[in-house]
């Protein structure tokens, strides 16, 4: 099993309301693992049942819309460079948040079919964050953005990861191999999804930042949009501290009727919006219009 905390989910899954955790619960497929830990129970329904996290929920919905918005929004800046990836990001964002409805928000379901929401959202988050940081990569302007070659490039590798990554997760929940069965097992150790679900979007979020940094003081010789970048940093540092390092006690002080996830998911959507206002600060609404001089005789 290995004797280092790499690749174990237990100790997140004790303090934090996560998809991923979803997977390692069998056969209930919940948030009440091996691990313990503080039980989110929210709200209480008919035969048993709770709707566990009713505010990420409504702020799930709420992150929709304004996702819709932004893409509208988006559609008007015909000039906008990567305006078709914002779109593609703001989509992959849209998607996660309808999935995000039904994992983390511990919405009454079949066991079956939490398992498969959540192995879908954490494909999402994987493809996401991937088009994010290619977002970055074509404000360099290496090949030109909106073009079906730039569009396809990071549609298909997006695709790619969301399926290779949605597949891992939907066998450890569905056990359709059992090469994963160890997973259910403390400390839930799960090498290929700690790296797909929690490495590879933290390498895709830094290198955002740091290309999106040297793209505006190095080629754009700007200052403003850089506080829009670290305004969304931190943002989104914040929903994971209260995800990952607060939780537990929010959910141990209000007897489990909310915890962490609800503010984690209202920080990413405000870190969202921001890295929005901030590709627009750096993007023209519209092509210039040309004047032509007319000489008379």
């Amino acid at each position: 099993m290995g004797s280092t905390d790499f690749g174990n989910f237990n100790d997140f899954c004790k303090g934090s309301t996560l998809p991923v955790c979803n997977l390692f619960s069998g056969p209930a497929h919940n948030q009440n693992g091996p691990w313990e830990g503080c039980q989110l129970r929210g709200i209480p329904l008919s035969g048993g049942r709770h709707l566990g996290n009713l505010g990420s929920i409504l702020l799930c919905a709420v992150a929709i819309v304004i996702s819709v918005l932004l893409i509208l929004k988006s559609e008007k800046k015909r000039a906008a460079v990567g305006r078709r990836e914002m779109q593609m990001f703001l989509v992959g964002y849209i998607l996660i948040s309808i999935c995000e409805i039904f994992s983390v928000g511990v919405f009454p379901l079949n066991s079956t079919v939490r398992v498969v929401f959540s192995a879908i959202h954490i494909g999402l988050i994987t493809a996401t964050t991937w088009i994010l940081m290619t977002n970055a990569i074509i404000g360099y302007q290496l090949i030109d953005d909106g073009t079906p070659l730039s569009i396809s490039l990071v549609l298909v590798s997006a695709v790619v990861l969301f399926i290779g990554t949605g597949y891992i997760a939907l066998d450890t929940g569905l056990q359709w191999t059992s090469y994963w069965d160890s997973s259910y097992e403390l400390p839930n150790r799960n090498i290929a999804l700690y790296v797909l679900y929690q490495l590879i979007p933290l390498i895709c979020l830094v290198a955002f930042f740091v290309l999106e940094t040297i793209l505006i003081l190095r080629i754009l010789g700007e200052i403003r949009p850089l506080a829009y970048l670290i305004g969304a940093a931190l943002l989104f540092a914040i929903g994971q501290v209260f995800n990952y390092a607060i939780s537990r006690y929010i959910c141990d002080g209000t007897s489990g009727k909310i915890d962490g996830a609800l503010f984690e998911t209202l920080f990413t959507l405000l870190a969202v919006v921001v890295i929005w206002v901030f590709w627009s600060s750096i993007t023209e609404d519209d092509w210039p219009i040309q004047t032509t001089t007319t000489y008379e005789p």
